[in-house]
């Protein structure tokens, strides 16, 4: 991790800021151990996690002001984890998840810059089986669905940790996957509504995704 180069920015959320270390660039690489290399992680894809990407920007406005009293939320994919940031300095019950080896590291030293509460993170894939992270009542997550094959695996690993009174919030960027995530979805119970994202001044471009949501009452 020495060699990697690093970038210390502050976002706005409302009245509060959220201070991140995040990489520099997506150029940056640093798999001494061979830890990714063996879950399957290239080098090609291996910065991705660390980034503030548009989606998971979206996504951190939008938990900035939902209403979260009373709920354990789960946030899958979480790579450099905004929204799980924002979220705990609203004192949200959240949980974090992702599949690369570094993101649980990166996540501590962001929640030490904010002097956070330690934020619960697992690294987990979405075929792994039963993680036994239990039940969530909120699920969250941005540009999950690179592959057509992650709609499967996606609402799978969904369908594993979702409380009976669910629901799904994720923001797309229009990948071209989740009409097939949505279609999954539905035959697992959920409803489906989808809608592009207001007031999106804070990114440099506009958003051309969407921000699905799901709901299941049973």
């Amino acid at each position: 991790m020495a060699s990697l180069r690093f970038c210390y920015q502050t976002l706005e959320f409302g009245d509060a800021d959220i201070h991140l270390r995040t990489l520099r660039d997506n150029q940056q690489y640093a798999d001494t151990d061979g830890a990714a290399l063996a879950l399957g992680i290239s080098s090609a894809t291996w910065p991705l996690f660390g980034i503030v990407w548009p989606s998971g920007n979206v996504l951190a406005h939008l938990m900035c002001e939902r209403p979260i009293g009373g709920l354990r939320i789960l946030e899958v994919g979480c790579g450099i984890a905004l929204a799980s940031l924002v979220l705990n300095q609203r004192h949200a019950d959240i949980t974090a998840t992702d599949y690369h080896p570094e993101a649980g590291n990166f996540l501590r030293e962001n929640v030490l810059l904010n002097h956070g509460t330690p934020i619960p993170f697992e690294r987990t894939g979405w075929a792994d089986g039963n993680s036994g992270l239990g039940v969530f009542d909120l699920i969250i997550g941005s540009d999950l669905l690179y592959e057509t094959e992650h709609a499967e695996l996606l609402s799978t690993f969904i369908e594993q940790h979702a409380a009976p009174h669910c629901h799904v919030i994720i923001v797309d960027p229009g990948r071209g996957n989740h009409a097939r995530f949505s279609k999954k979805m539905q035959v697992l119970g959920y409803s489906h509504t989808q809608e592009k994202p207001q007031h999106t001044e804070y990114l440099e471009k506009a958003f051309k995704g969407v921000v699905l949501t799901y709901q299941r009452l049973n």
